[in-house]
């Protein structure tokens, strides 16, 4: 059956990128909110559908604790219902293995992560040194996850997207905001900043610094860079590498696909 289920899944995607291929109306050019954890400002077109998806390596070790969490898909998917709104939806399937004190644990958590629900919406335009500003709000509901990953209360997180067009060929994008979840009351503060440059029409590149701070714990300051191809017009690939600059994470290292399913 897994077999079979592999089979359909394979010719379902050739399905799609068979459709992908074919002349459409492309009506905006293909922005991403993967791979870095910048989210961008701007919507996907009305009636459209985007998926972001790809698979991640993580190594995360503190006060003689070490984790390797493997991302096996990491999937969102983004439709437009208006030219200025879209609804979010995103599924992760995660195996952490955990060390302590160089033993590594027999008990393996693998799973779904809770379902991230949505809304992207656009605020403002660029224009002049007013940024484009866009608002992002998610809910990470638990009865969708598997039990090794299933938290006691719903997550709540926000965040405002703002982004600078430097040149033709450079941007920046910034993000502000707070979540809530992991079964804890306190809030737990966000930011990231991103500068993008394309080296080629097709071939893109960026780096980016961001992190977390939360009402108990010390803040967390992290860094990445990677690299995006143009595919088509309407398929993206994408690879990352990153770490932290204090105690946690050694090194994540990431790869995704992005697509676009015309109207």
């Amino acid at each position: 059956m897994v077999g079979l289920k592999r089979s359909i899944l394979f010719f379902n995607l050739l399905g799609v990128f068979s459709v992908m291929s074919q002349e459409v109306e492309i009506t905006s050019e293909l922005i991403t909110d993967r791979p870095d954890a910048t989210e961008s400002p701007k919507t996907v077109p009305k009636s459209t559908i985007q998926v972001e998806t790809g698979a991640f390596f993580e190594t995360y070790e503190a006060s003689g604790i070490k984790t390797e969490t493997i991302g096996y898909n990491t999937t969102l998917v983004r439709f437009g219902v208006f030219e200025n709104f879209e609804f979010r939806l995103g599924w992760n399937f995660e195996e952490i293995r955990t060390t302590i004190g160089g033993v590594k644990l027999d008990d393996v958590a693998s799973g779904l992560s809770p379902l991230l629900a949505g809304l992207k919406v656009e605020i403002a335009q660029e224009k002049g040194w007013i940024p484009q500003i866009g608002l992002l709000v998610h809910m990470a509901l638990p009865f969708a996850a598997s039990e090794d990953f299933r938290p006691k209360t719903t997550g709540v997180d926000f965040r405002f997207s703002m982004g600078h067009t430097l040149s033709d060929k450079s941007s920046i994008g910034y993000n502000f905001g707070a979540q809530w979840g992991d079964d804890s009351s306190e809030v737990n503060y966000l930011y990231t900043l991103v500068y993008g440059y394309s080296i080629t029409q097709k071939l893109g590149s960026y780096i980016e610094l961001y992190g977390d701070a939360s009402e108990v714990n010390k803040p967390n300051h992290f860094w990445d860079a990677g690299f995006t191809y143009l595919i088509t017009r309407v398929i993206q690939a994408d690879v990352t590498i990153g770490k932290s600059f204090s105690q946690g994470q050694d090194i994540i290292v990431s790869a995704g696909l992005s697509f676009r399913i015309p109207k």
